[in-house]
């Protein structure tokens, strides 16, 4: 019997790059589920919290569309709870397997991401929480402000390693170094 492919994070190995201004480093690849329903972010937060889902966050992914992210792998029964909970009123599609996130933060977090980005990423316009689907450079991503300077970007797992070379250059010419992973 031939061996199953196991599942490699496809940033494995990436080293972390931080400055004095500039944090850049993969994210673990943990759970994405993507919400579509007429539902509300609050009642979807409302049922993480009770499927003991405490530091999962819920981001808006467009018309009646959320993202559900958090760093740890959820088990089928978790799942299936949170999918029996959300019934009748939402669909969720598990895409853990095919989107990664990448964490940018520090000071000059908003100039790294302007360099690729048309989202007006000041604090008034994209408060923390505020989501947004668009590009980087040519890549499709979503972009969420986590923080006052904290920024995730979510994007298909086949785009995962160019985009995050583009940040390593952009990082590397805002005066970060390579900290071993």
């Amino acid at each position: 019997m031939p061996d199953l492919p196991t599942l490699k994070p496809v940033l494995a190995g990436k080293d972390v790059l931080r400055g004095e201004a500039i944090r850049l480093e993969a994210l673990p690849e943990g759970h994405l589920l993507h919400v579509m329903g007429a539902i509300t972010s609050e009642e979807i937060a409302s049922h993480l919290l009770a499927a003991g889902l405490k530091e999962s966050s819920v981001r808006p992914a467009g018309y009646r569309q959320w993202f559900i992210a958090g760093n740890e792998q959820l088990a089928k029964p978790i799942r299936q709870a949170l999918a029996d909970a959300l019934a009748g009123r939402a669909f969720i599609s598990d895409q853990s397997h095919g989107r990664i996130r990448i964490h940018v933060s520090g000071l000059d977090a908003v100039a790294l991401l302007n360099k690729g980005t048309a989202v007006d990423l000041y604090p008034v316009n994209f408060p923390e929480g505020s989501s947004a689907m668009t590009l980087f450079g040519h890549i499709s991503i979503q972009l969420t402000r986590t923080g006052g300077n904290d920024f995730e970007l979510t994007v298909l797992r086949s785009f995962a390693q160019s985009l995050y070379e583009e940040l390593e250059a952009l990082a590397l010419s805002f005066g970060s170094s390579r900290v071993a992973s």
